[in-house]
């Protein structure tokens, strides 16, 4: 079991350095057209034997589709083999790996980005999604990952009770966390995928947008205003 700790901002980072090894792996970077056209972002999240893949449309949540199958999207798997697919986009064919993201909208000098305002005692909240389900965050550079409560883990459907366990210390008191990864995490244009996070059974009334997220954007603060651009 490894153990959680206070640091002096007065969030929480995980200390055991076995499960600290497999921290924010660098994905293709995916950048969405800024334009009055609507553009279909496609990840694929799994692969499943030579005919079916686990695929994230827009940030919506997971969804298995079988060879030949056709999402209200307009996307269609044409086939799986060993480590990618191949989809029929809009009427284009494009072949992915596991793990990589493609959008219609991609174009150079485009970016994913997100403006956040400071409540009224200086805090910084976004309104995202996990999975494809709303979640509300606090942006806590202090927290070393995503924290979040178990009740926005289990409306994300976030099998987290398997997952490697640890004690948080909290205000009021200890609590288990669990370490997990999210799918895909959006927040605004931003949607990452494969981000590390912690569910917290108690002593969390909210989530926690920390690192494991924010190190993959530039931030950029200008009073109460914070701009996040992803990076990758």
């Amino acid at each position: 079991m490894g153990l959680w700790r206070k640091i002096a901002t007065g969030f929480m980072e995980w200390t055991n350095v076995r499960l600290a090894d497999s921290m924010s792996p660098a994905l293709l970077a995916l950048a969405l057209a800024a334009g009055p056209a609507a553009a279909t972002d496609v990840t694929v999240v799994g692969l499943l034997g030579s005919n079916k893949a686990v695929v994230s449309i827009n940030g919506s949540a997971p969804r298995t589709l079988t060879v030949g199958q056709k999402t209200p999207e307009g996307v269609t798997l044409v086939a799986v083999e060993s480590q990618r697919a191949t989809f029929e986009i809009d009427g284009k064919r494009r072949t992915l790996a596991m793990g990589q993201a493609f959008s219609t909208g991609t174009r150079a000098g485009a970016s994913q980005s997100v403006t956040l305002k400071a409540d009224g005692r200086g805090h910084f909240t976004a309104d995202g999604q996990v999975n494809g389900a709303s979640v509300r965050f606090l942006v806590d550079t202090g927290a070393s990952m995503i924290a979040l409560p178990a009740a926005d883990a289990k409306r994300a459907g976030v099998s987290y009770l398997s997952a490697p366990r640890g004690m948080v210390q909290t205000a009021n008191g200890t609590t288990s966390a669990y370490k997990v990864k999210l799918d895909v995490v959006r927040v605004g244009d931003i949607a990452l995928t494969n981000v590390d996070a912690m569910v917290m059974e108690d002593g969390l009334a909210f989530a926690l947008l920390g690192m494991s997220f924010l190190n993959r954007t530039e931030m950029r603060r200008d009073g109460e205003t914070m701009v996040l651009t992803r990076r990758f």
